[in-house]
């Protein structure tokens, strides 16, 4: 794809970016095949080569619609694109940077700014989402249906372990995870410890920056990158050997922090460190795998339906990893026809654009409970409580379940 990048645009470290991206593009079309989005809407301009074409115009000159605006809210950013493009086309950040355009040349209907000015201020801010969510989930049973599928039932939680290991790793808490869905955290600690290592939280990290740079907060986005290294850099110079991340679309992001701060000249080089750490509980646990098999205790559920997040297989390039564990555990792991989908959680996507990402739910949890599973199994919170809410199949993050079978 040629291109001819506008003066606004021309010789910045975006520019140079996109006119890089723009033109591995080679109009295949193989991307529509596998977006949610246009297999929903069926518009050329809802699926990815329709939006790499608007953001092509918007980087050349052209004016920047509200229309264009519209159709790149409609993008999960769930990458499903980049895994089937032939030529490496990175879409993700491709579209990052049409939406920064859009938020600079088209102002939002005052309705959807307050509506992002919130979800930006509150959903990261564990110091006022914590306490609201326990409200909801004290009043749970009294919500509107609506209401109430963004408010998971209270965990009881599990005992965090206690004993030292020499081998040590960080974990990042999340901003919702400690209050959706505590025991996510705590068994992934439990586990950990276990296998002889001990988890260390930095109390000041907080949101990994997800939230505010999809809401298009890019600035405020990248405070929150700062200040998740400033918290974990003593433990990294203490020699943690891993960051680890428990909630794929955390992990997808964090994996981000060495691209995202390349022109801070105080951050650039511990982010790059930051990244190297970062892995998966699912990139982990394979190197504990015959010490869990001889460790399990109990398997009373042998038949889970697994939806890989988008952020894990398309955002991380983590494929296989959780299904081989389980099986190699004993139990039975069926996928989905669609498992390379998104389910339509896609961060605060379920708030935003609320008929699509209902719409994808819905579709998904048909094929995942076409399994007959005794569970359902993720790895993100929001995946997790955004099925749940279309179901009384009982959803899980994968590392409850393997704790679950250690669990004496």
């Amino acid at each position: 794809m040629q291109t001819n990048l506008a003066d606004f645009i021309r010789n910045t470290p975006d520019g140079d970016e996109a006119d890089s991206i723009l033109r591995k593009c080679v109009h295949c079309g193989f991307c529509t095949a596998t977006c949610p989005t246009y297999q929903l809407l069926g518009d050329e301009l809802d699926g990815p080569r329709g939006r790499i074409y608007l953001i092509k115009q918007m980087v050349e000159g052209a004016p920047v619609t509200r229309s264009t605006q519209v159709h790149l809210d409609r993008c999960l950013t769930c990458r499903n694109c980049e895994t089937t493009c032939p030529s490496g086309v990175q879409y993700g950040r491709l579209v990052e940077i049409g939406r920064k355009i859009t938020e600079e040349k088209v102002t939002r209907p005052l309705s959807q700014r307050l509506m992002r000015r919130m979800l930006a201020s509150f959903v990261p801010n564990s110091a006022l989402f914590t306490p609201t969510m326990r409200l909801g989930q004290h009043f749970r049973p009294f919500l509107p249906k609506k209401l109430r599928d963004k408010v998971p039932a209270r965990q009881k939680p599990l005992e965090w372990p206690i004993a030292k290991h020499p081998r040590k790793m960080l974990m990042l808490a999340g901003c919702v995870q400690p209050s959706m869905m505590p025991n996510v955290n705590i068994a992934t600690a439990r586990v950990l410890d276990a296998l002889g290592v001990e988890t260390v939280i930095a109390p000041d990290a907080g949101c990994c920056g997800a939230i505010r740079l999809h809401l298009g907060y890019h600035d405020d986005a990248l405070d929150d990158l700062r200040a998740n290294i400033d918290a974990w850099w003593p433990h990294i110079e203490q020699g943690v050997e891993a960051i680890v991340m428990n909630a794929s679309g955390c992990g997808a992001t964090v994996k981000e922090y060495a691209h995202l701060l390349r022109d801070d000249p105080a951050y650039a080089e511990k982010a790059r460190r930051v990244v190297e750490l970062t892995r998966d509980i699912a990139e982990i646990l394979p190197e504990f795998e015959e010490a869990l098999v001889s460790a399990t205790r109990r398997r009373s559920v042998h038949t889970v339906a697994f939806h890989p997040p988008c952020t894990l297989q398309h955002g991380q390039q983590v494929r296989g990893a959780v299904e081989h564990l389980l099986t190699a555990l004993g139990v039975e792991v069926r996928l989905p026809a669609d498992s390379h989908l998104c389910c339509g959680s896609a961060g605060t996507y379920s708030l935003t654009q609320p008929r699509l990402s209902y719409a994808l739910r819905d579709q998904k949890l048909e094929q995942l409970q076409a399994q007959e599973p005794q569970i359902i199994v993720s790895a993100n919170v929001g995946c997790i409580a955004h099925l749940q809410s279309g179901t009384s199949t009982p959803v899980a993050h994968w590392i409850e379940l393997v704790e679950h079978m250690l669990s004496v």
